[in-house]
């Protein structure tokens, strides 16, 4: 789904709170969820766990229909390649996935050689603090 994620539709996030070290997973799956609220952990209802979540200013305004938010949560399936390294994702991931890395708010992330199951490539290197 990141490929479906606007800039325009991430405009509002403050900040990614993140539940695990990040630097130890090669790629997270994202997608923009209906949550009641702008800030605050959200409930998770998806096989697998979540691994972070935006989290929106006051400039973010509800769904005049559902009163929601859309909000980016990042999680993982039990078949990702941090649990089944040598699994359906060992190479290649998942079209929602995107390298954790390349994340920030208001940035939808990209695809990596590493979150493509390959080493880490030196243009990522350089984008890590």
């Amino acid at each position: 789904m990141s490929a479906l994620i606007g800039e325009d539709e991430i405009v509002h996030e403050i900040d990614l709170v993140w539940l695990e070290d990040i630097s130890r997973l090669d790629y997270v799956r994202q997608s923009l969820d209906r949550l009641p609220t702008r800030r605050g952990k959200p409930a998770y209802h998806r096989d697998g766990r979540m691994v972070g979540y935006a989290q929106l200013g006051p400039g973010a305004k509800p769904s005049r229909s559902s009163g929601t938010f859309r909000r980016r949560v990042f999680w993982l399936l039990p078949h990702d390649r941090d649990s089944e390294p040598d699994g359906l994702y060992a190479s290649g991931a998942p079209a929602e996935a995107v390298d954790a890395r390349t994340l920030a708010p208001g940035s939808k992330g990209r695809k990596t050689e590493r979150s493509e199951g390959g080493p880490m490539s030196s243009a990522v290197g350089e984008l890590l603090p």
